[in-house]
């Protein structure tokens, strides 16, 4: 009886395995599908992340979906005040999980930031060499409308006052965006200029002991745009992969206000 798990785990287990379509991976493979080898729904690739799912509201993986869930319980245990939000959401279900969590646990003061441009990913912006070359813009499987996002939202009876949808590129919702304080902020725009502008506008928000997320720190020019921030304004907190390697991801913690330099982003 020790290990018995209560209502609020067992439900959060039950929503990231619906957020992922571990349930029914098997019915993914039905779907038509590139050669590339990131269309192979398979549960080593799911739980890694490492696939991009016909049907599932998440392409995170377990690995990183588990990890979302420690930083939120690490959260409310040490009572580390703010919002969380989500720079890049694909179908929403990373953040229909910090929801589904805030619900669990009866949480009413907190809200849930979904920001992404649901028109996929930007062209490269000349002013940034690193993201010269890339491709994303060009992946009709990364657009993803906001209607189909507030629908995913929807199924899981999980869309209410406690979600706040911040359409539009990163570099002109997020500085005006009305956040006052965050204890997460996961990052998962690809490109140097989408890492550089969520993390130039929202770090100051950041509460001391909140998390900062990297989903796609595998990827140069997100990893630059990581390095480039953190050297500019001596952050020195220690950035810890996520999972197995290799790892696509990373994240640190929040110990001390960032120096009051000038912003200043790697441009042409």
């Amino acid at each position: 009886m020790g290990n018995e798990q209560s209502a609020e785990q067992l439900y959060l287990e039950l929503l990231k395995k619906a957020i992922l379509f571990e349930i029914w991976i098997e019915h993914e493979r039905n779907f038509p599908s590139s050669d590339n080898y990131v269309f192979n729904p398979v549960p080593e690739k799911r739980e890694t992340g490492s696939d991009w799912p016909p049907i599932a509201h998440s392409m995170i993986g377990r690995e990183r979906m588990n990890h979302l869930h420690q930083c939120l319980e690490s959260v409310i245990r040490e009572n580390v005040p703010g919002d969380f939000i989500e720079t890049g959401v694909w179908r929403g279900g990373s953040c229909i999980f910090m929801r589904g969590f805030l619900k669990a646990h009866r949480i009413t003061d907190r809200t849930v930031w979904v920001a992404d441009s649901f028109e996929g990913l930007p062209l490269p912006d000349p002013n940034y060499p690193v993201d010269q070359g890339g491709v994303w813009h060009m992946y009709d499987f990364l657009r993803v409308s906001l209607e189909t996002v507030i629908d995913n939202f929807k199924r899981y009876s999980l869309l209410d006052d406690q979600v706040s949808f911040l359409k539009g590129w990163f570099k002109d919702t997020l500085p005006k965006a009305p956040i006052q304080k965050i204890a997460l902020a996961r990052l998962d725009g690809d490109m140097y200029s989408s890492t550089w502008d969520s993390l130039s506008n929202l770090y100051d928000k950041i509460s001391l002991g909140g998390y900062i997320i990297i989903d796609d720190y595998i990827l140069p020019c997100c990893a630059s745009a990581v390095h480039d921030f953190r050297n500019q304004f001596g952050i020195d907190d220690a950035i810890i992969k996520i999972g197995k390697e290799p790892c696509s991801a990373a994240y640190w913690r929040k110990t001390k206000e960032r120096s009051k330099a000038v912003l200043k982003p790697h441009t042409v």
